[in-house]
């Protein structure tokens, strides 16, 4: 993985695909590459280590042009970050190939092309089925043929893209397990790996299912099932939509969306209106029968639900569970009978979440909820009921925005939960409330911007750093430490704050700052303890504290007190403040806080 543009066009194709890598950056890559068919009839391409500006740089001093064209967006899964293994792959001057996704036989595959004395020049999985296709299309056969036939060796997840210098007009692609779009124009078409890719030419879009192969041309296009039978997908106009690629004011596109969190969390809460309908027509008839919660998710997405199981037992008084979904989806599990299964993704393309919801026992489950922030994608469309978080576009990497909204958005479900299941003891106006409060708090915590920037200096030049929470605020910490770790590259862990004597507190010392989540609640005085031991060791205390918590600095302690809130929006106000502690960190240490290293936006293969 990670990005890919395909260009079928009457006009020269280069500046489509350069503007598609642009507005795949996103997603995070460590090489790129394009490859066109010229008029001439020769497969030309530059391919570059590093961003997509090097790419354009090349094009600049040696232009290539033509109106067929394939462009990739590299993240490394197999084989280092090199010009050797950045995509597109050539052979023979003849076919090239760009691939998101792992094949996972690959191995198998090139000792079998060895053998025909086919050897790969790169480490990739990708360049072994560049080799199959040139070798399908070298007996014979037309390039879609040529590629269907290589489709049934293949073991994993692919989107792919072919083009064939002997077929100049025509590309094919094909996916599974791995997302990918076609777009349609007058006098062109187009895919990607998401419709941003390509909003600068097309609003109209196809959306590709597993199994499916296409392929398209500047007059049009065809697509085939996994039996190869001619389908006909429904094309999807979507709503024009407003730039979001613009840094105004700020330096990172990560500030400039913790600073929109305000906005996103009032577009969410009104986009629900606290109402069953809000998550799908068929939600006011399944919400009363659901007798337990299944939330699956990965990363930042998986804090979330974390947080989310605290309000949906506490307030809806219905059981809950949540697990990593890269777990979930390979272990033998047990559903309660009438579960509502929950999948949170800010992309809705995550392929471990994807996988997982696929896994969940179908006669057990009640129904299937989506908390996506991408309508159209795959999960949206695998899942009975959705609700649209309302973040926005979000270009860095780290998740803040996608977070906080769905944050709102999980509260919002456990206020139409507990209407039906624990009506007696849930407090609608409480709940609506604090679901309203949550944006005027993160308007109130953005106003210590300059504080918390003041209190990053003390992290700059450290290794470890360890985070702290009780109750729901810990996967707040967790969410902290991982936020502190992905764009500043220290090593950071969180541990729920009773558990310090049970073996973390062998790593405090003078070295390793301990930042706590300390709010005014009931677990306030045995948070209190836990920090007490932290400083009897020496170690450096950040004390993230509601200002009517009763926290003072004083010699091993910084304490930063934020705005009172509600117990409902503390989760938000929190997270805001830590988002805004690793930034500035980051910032700092001179990271590349957009699009840390290793990392990618969508992370669609294993």
């Amino acid at each position: 993985m990670c990005g890919i543009v395909a260009v079928a066009a009457r006009r020269d194709c280069s500046g489509i695909l350069l503007e598609g890598l642009r507005r795949l950056e996103y997603r995070g890559y460590d090489s790129a590459g394009f490859a066109l068919i010229d008029r001439a009839g020769s497969l030309s391409s530059h391919k570059c280590l590093g961003r997509v500006a090097a790419l354009e740089d090349a094009q600049r001093a040696f232009p290539k042009q033509g109106g067929t064209g394939i462009a990739h967006t590299r993240w490394a899964t197999h084989g280092e970050p090199s010009v050797v293994n950045a995509h597109p792959h050539i052979i023979n001057d003849r076919i090239a190939v760009v691939h998101n996704g792992i094949i996972e036989n690959h191995t198998a595959l090139r000792e079998a092309l060895a053998a025909t004395g086919r050897e790969c020049v790169s480490a990739t999985d990708t360049e072994v089925v560049a080799h199959l296709i040139d070798a399908a299309v070298s007996k014979g056969g037309d390039l879609l043929p040529a590629v269907q036939s290589v489709l049934s060796q293949l073991e994993g997840a692919y989107a792919l893209a072919v083009v064939n210098r002997e077929a100049p007009d025509t590309i094919v692609v094909a996916r599974q397990g791995s997302p990918l779009v076609l777009g349609v124009g007058i006098g062109e078409n187009f895919a990607g790996s998401d419709t941003l890719a390509l909003r600068s030419v097309t609003d109209t879009f196809i959306y590709l299912e597993d199994g499916d192969v296409a392929e398209i041309s500047a007059d049009g296009y065809q697509i085939l099932d996994s039996a190869g039978a001619s389908v006909n997908r429904q094309p999807t106009r979507l709503a024009t939509v407003v730039a979001d690629d613009d840094l105004g004011e700020h330096e990172h596109f990560m500030l400039k969306e913790i600073f929109e969190q305000p906005a996103r969390l009032r577009d969410t809460v009104t986009h629900g209106a606290m109402r069953d309908e809000a998550f799908g027509e068929s939600a006011p008839s399944v919400f009363p029968e659901v007798a337990a919660i299944q939330i699956l998710a990965c990363g930042t997405s998986y804090h979330a639900g974390l947080v989310a199981r605290h309000w949906i037992e506490s307030l809806a008084g219905l059981p809950c569970q949540v697990e990593v979904a890269s777990e979930y989806r390979y272990r033998d599990s047990v559903a309660l009978p009438s579960t509502l299964v929950v999948a949170i993704s800010q992309s809705g393309e995550t392929a471990d979440t994807l996988a997982a919801l696929e896994h969940v026992d179908s006669e057990r489950v009640l129904s299937r909820l989506a908390i996506c922030n991408v309508d159209h994608s795959a999960m949206v469309r695998a899942s009975e009921l959705v609700y649209l978080t309302q973040a926005g576009a979000e270009i860095g990497v780290a998740s803040t925005k996608a977070f906080t909204t769905q944050l709102a958005a999980l509260l919002n479900l456990t206020l139409c939960l507990a209407r039906h299941h624990a009506p007696n003891a849930v407090s609608e106006p409480q709940v609506t409330a604090a679901l309203e409060e949550m944006a005027t708090t993160a308007e109130a915590v953005l106003q210590y911007d300059q504080r918390i920037q003041a209190l990053s200096h003390h992290f700059t030049n450290k290794r470890h750093a360890l985070f702290l929470g009780r109750g729901i605020y810990y996967p707040i910490a967790m969410e902290g430490a991982l936020k502190l770790k992905e764009i500043s590259y220290i090593h950071a862990e969180a541990y729920p704050a009773g558990e310090l004597k049970h073996g973390p507190l062998a790593l405090v010392d003078g070295d390793m700052p301990v930042v706590a989540v300390a709010p005014d609640d009931r677990l306030m005085e045995k948070l209190r303890s836990n920090l007490e031991e932290v400083r009897a060791r020496g170690g450096q205390l950040f004390v993230f504290a509601s200002e009517n918590a009763g926290y003072e600095s004083g010699p091993g302690c910084e304490v930063l007190a934020l705005p009172a809130c509600s117990a409902l929006a503390g989760p938000v106000m929190f997270t805001i403040a830590l988002q805004l502690l690793a930034y500035h960190v980051a910032v700092a240490r001179g990271t590349d806080v957009d699009k840390p290293r290793n990392l990618a936006k969508s992370v669609t293969v294993e």
